[in-house]
């Protein structure tokens, strides 16, 4: 049964000076389900993504995590474009940082479930670049189990760790159950991980397709996922 938190996003207006960014931008995510927002460089998917994460409250509409704006619900877990861990801290003092009544124990396990099972007492300057994200996934797990926001998880990084990292998120989203928000310019990686990807273009930025992955990603061998990545590079470019 799926843990992770219900999301509806209604975006009436947001606006840099005297541009629109968003007018009129809705969709809903159950609980439990990947979503990747994918699009352009530049569109507006990470500022959305900052919005339901509550760290850009400047918008007129309605975001409600499990019926609650994001102030008054469970803070998602925010994954970003490059881990920010703290580097004087430990990989399960970074944890911490974030979840100061995280026990010991509970943020060891969690060090576990992404990979890192001897990387306790480790700082950021003595982890490779692979490992550094691990930490930064843990992290948003000890924020919160029910709602993933993930910006661009694997950028800047080579296709062989990417491809570790999206495995890794995968066990960890269906074994827990999580509602995810991916965004990403990739459609590889809504392929691999996503039940449903929503395209955005434009300014104001509007949904111009809303498409279910109908094969579980369990079930996707690279004929599956080669076909969802030319479907959605031709929306992408239409």
């Amino acid at each position: 049964m799926a843990t992770g938190a219900k999301l509806i996003a209604d975006i009436k207006e947001k606006s840099f000076g005297e541009e629109a960014l968003f007018d009129g931008l809705r969709f809903e995510v159950p609980a439990g389900q990947v979503v990747a927002l994918i699009g352009p460089s530049g569109v507006g998917k990470s500022t959305l993504l900052r919005m339901i994460g509550g760290i850009d409250p400047d918008y007129e509409g309605d975001i409600l995590i499990d019926d609650l704006v994001p102030a008054d619900a469970e803070v998602p877990g925010f994954v970003f474009q490059d881990p920010r861990l703290l580097p004087w801290e430990t990989a399960l003092g970074n944890l911490l940082a974030v979840k100061p009544d995280l026990a010991d124990d509970e943020g060891r396990q969690l060090l576990v479930n992404v990979g890192l099972d001897a990387a306790e007492n480790l700082r950021p300057g003595e982890l490779s670049g692979g490992m550094q994200r691990r930490v930064a996934l843990a992290r948003a797990l000890a924020v919160s189990s029910r709602l993933l926001l993930l910006d661009e998880p694997f950028v800047s990084i080579d296709r062989k760790l990417a491809r570790e990292l999206q495995a890794l998120v995968a066990s960890v989203v269906d074994r827990l159950g999580l509602t995810v928000l991916l965004v990403t310019h990739d459609p590889y990686d809504a392929a691999v991980l996503a039940d449903r990807v929503i395209t955005l273009r434009g300014r104001p930025v509007r949904v111009v397709d809303d498409m279910a992955l109908d094969t579980p990603r369990a079930a996707r061998n690279a004929d599956h996922v080669a076909a969802i990545v030319s479907e959605l590079d031709m929306g992408m470019r239409e």
